[in-house]
């Protein structure tokens, strides 16, 4: 990339961030706009503006972030999103700390040598074309043997015992932030009380599974055993109950029409309402829910008394004695009556709790596998529109387009944007894909779920995005290369990296400044709630669907922000320039998601961090990436005392075995001195065992009371909003 093709991809990005960030101030003013920009307070029946509403500082935002608590966002965001802030915090550390040392000393090594003045051939370049300035300020310009590279060693040291310094002291403080939270809750936890049992035996003649799964833990238990709570095939009963409730949100809609024009709605009986017989809607959702009903009710008995299966959930009148259970184990046959602790009922996957141990094991292995290979194959194409989206090999491939590419203006936009806008096209198709694969696993909870495919993303992402666009940039080179010698990989990509050192400048700035512009200003939510509120609602079911937020999406931004993070750790020495825009990226990712926790997002689940044993594992697999492609560049670099590496290279697998052993089964279950501190509110166990049971088998629903206040308070805005 040319250097003025940088500067324009950076300034550009700038100026739309900019632009985003105004939009923000004035559009997250406006009274109709409160459902898009401050949902979460209206759900927790705050005022929107709390704070902020008479101020006419545009950066009142800002001020708000930065003075809120740790507990301001466990309160309103919980404690997964609070975890996710101490790993935001964690890496800005980590690159600040480290720029503090690098970019003062390792710049001015770097720009003081000559190596690429006087030499002949362009190969060892930062940018793999003409951008010489950051050339110069890399490790590209270091003579090879220097002495210099010294300091490029005690580089990544420093770098590495920074970064063990800082997850150190994150792991202790979210393992005491995880158990100050379970010690504390204001409310009763039905989780807490309950665990999930897998892999039940076929119960004797003449008992059923409930009877059965009640007296073998009554007699293990028998001061503390609740009830039980047996999972049934639910597939038929909730096509049932689907059904059911679409009937009365299609019903609602009709008696919101006729109130608004006092005519009587009608529609067509057949395929999508297109074709058949013309009724009148009220009457005809009336009968269909009528009939639904009477199915409901009949599937309920049949499904109870018939379709009992090999999974329960089993209760107890203490949080002791449900986090013993939990750990303990039950049967000398490890594939009879797995026992682990319950998720919350919002997350369990019904359908996967039936699944037996061995076939768990078995479907695992095949996913893996078929990961392996989905990554194998992904890289193909990726690779490939790595290697022609660079404006030289895309007029080889379309001699067509050459004219228009020698239009200056044009090749400047697309040397800018058109390699890192076809690499997030393609990171795009990926998660729905890698959450299905999860949920195959025959994993039980929708947390659980979101970790697995965060980690697979994670490997996607550093496969075949960081290396496999590194090694595309001179695809057929490396292809010869690793034909010749398969064990010298990490020689290749050590070699093929300082050449596309200034594509991932600019797909790390593309993604902090648009990508952070766009999160802030939610200007597509916004324009979608408005279209469907305008032309698509009519009750105010179909309202709160148009303007609910959803929650952080960890399956996916986790993943984005560890390929930032591997890209930034393996350039920090290379290019200390990188991190710089780390520091950007990070702080202002902390800086707009707090915002955006604090006003915008819903938590669909909390699991109480334990997403943060992911999240640790990942960067030091980025810090172990990294220190691997140092040894391979300070080889290249012919550097005699590059053998020193190597026990860095150990230290890190120690560091992490030593972190597992001391911090993770705190995270795997609940130690028994959280669970036995006591609650200040007594728990209901009908309450507990109720909120287990499946929406098609139970008529009780908890939100009404909640949903009906924030609708009634989101009215009251957009009346003021009218006015």
């Amino acid at each position: 990339m040319e250097f003025e093709s940088f500067l324009v991809s950076l300034g550009t990005s700038a100026v739309i961030f900019v632009v985003l960030m105004l939009l923000f101030t004035w559009l997250s003013r406006r009274p109709g706009n409160v459902s898009v920009y401050y949902p979460n307070r209206i759900l927790k029946g705050m005022d929107p503006w709390e704070g902020s509403s008479l101020t006419r500082n545009p950066f009142a935002w800002i001020r708000e972030a930065f003075t809120s608590t740790e507990q301001d966002v466990v309160k309103l965001s919980g404690v997964d999103t609070a975890v996710y802030f101490v790993f935001l915090s964690t890496v800005l550390g980590i690159f600040a700390l480290s720029a503090l040392l690098l970019l003062p000393t390792l710049l001015p090594i770097s720009a003081t040598d000559n190596s690429l003045k006087n030499s002949r051939s362009a190969t060892d370049t930062t940018s793999n074309g003409t951008f010489s300035q950051l050339d110069n300020l890399s490790m590209a310009n270091i003579t090879k043997k220097s002495s210099r590279l010294w300091a490029f060693l005690g580089a990544v040291y420093w770098v590495s015992l920074v970064t063990y310094f800082m997850l150190w002291k994150a792991y202790k403080h979210v393992a005491a932030l995880r158990a100050e939270a379970l010690m504390s809750s204001e409310e009763v936890l039905p989780e807490q009380y309950a665990i999930l049992v897998r892999d039940i035996p076929s119960p004797p003649n003449g008992e059923t599974q409930k009877e059965f799964v009640d007296s073998y833990f009554r007699e293990i238990y028998p001061e503390t055993f609740y009830r039980s709570l047996v999972v049934t095939e639910n597939s038929k009963i909730n096509k049932i109950w689907e059904d059911l409730e679409g009937y009365k949100k299609k019903l609602a809609r009709a008696e919101a029409v006729f109130a608004a024009t006092s005519n009587r709605p009608t529609n067509k009986t057949g395929l999508l309402g297109l074709v058949g017989e013309r009724v009148d809607s009220i009457d005809y959702y009336t009968k269909l829910i009528n009939e639904s009903v009477t199915k409901l009710e009949a599937e309920q008995r049949k499904v109870l008394a018939e379709k009992q299966q090999t999974a329960a959930v089993v209760f107890f009148t203490d949080r002791v004695t449900a986090a013993l259970a939990a750990q303990s184990l039950h049967c000398q046959m490890v594939d009879k009556w797995t026992v682990t602790e319950a998720p919350e009922p919002r997350q369990l996957i019904w359908e996967n709790l039936k699944i037996k141990f061995f076939s768990r094991i078995v479907r695992q292995y095949l996913i893996y596998f078929l990961v392996a290979i989905t990554i194998l194959f992904y890289m193909i194409p990726i690779a490939f529109v790595s290697a022609i989206t660079t404006l030289g090999n895309l007029q080889k491939a379309l001699p067509f387009i050459k004219p228009i590419v020698e239009i200056a203006f044009i090749r400047t936009i697309l040397q800018s944007y058109l390699p890192q806008i076809a690499l997030i096209v393609f990171l795009a198709m990926l998660p729905k894909f890698l959450m299905f694969l999860s949920k195959s696993e025959g994993i039980p909870s929708q947390s659980h779920a979101i970790r697995a495919a965060s980690g697979k993303y994670f490997y996607f992402s550093v496969l075949n995005v960081f290396i496999g666009v590194t090694l595309a940039g001179s695809l057929f080179d490396n292809l010869k290369a690793l034909e010749k010698k398969p064990n010298s990989i990490i020689t290749v990509l050590a070699t093929s990296l300082p050449k596309n050192a200034t594509f991932f400048l600019t797909y790390v700035a593309l993604k902090f400044f648009v990508g952070y512009g766009l999160e802030l200003s939610r200007i597509i939510p916004l324009i979608i709630f408005h279209l469907k509120k305008k032309y698509l609602c009519k009750t105010e079911a179909e309202v709160k669907e148009a303007w609910y937020p959803g929650d952080l999406s960890y399956a996916t931004r986790v993943p984005s922000d560890m390929l930032i993070l591997t890209i930034t750790f393996c350039y920090s020495v290379i290019a200390p320039l990188i991190l710089v825009f780390g520091v950007i990226y990070f702080g202002l990712g902390w800086l707009i998601l707090r915002n955006q926790a604090l006003k915008v997002y819903v938590p669909s689940y909390e699991s109480y961090g334990r997403m943060w044993p992911h999240i640790h594992t990942r960067i030091l697999a980025a810090l172990f990436l990294f220190q691997l492609v140092m040894f391979g560049y300070l080889g290249i670099k012919l550097f005699v005392w590059t053998i020193l590496l190597v026990p860095l290279i150990f230290i890190s697998l120690i560091f992490g075995y030593v972190c597992r052993q001391k911090f993770y089964k705190g995270f795997e279950h609940t130690a028994l001195e959280v669970a036995c501190r006591e609650l200040k509110q007594r728990p209901d166990l009908e309450e507990v065992f109720r909120a287990y049971i499946p929406h098609s088998l139970s008529t009780h629903k908890g939100d009404d009371h909640q949903f009906k206040g924030a609708m009634s308070r989101y009215q009251d805005y957009a009346a003021i909003s009218a006015a």
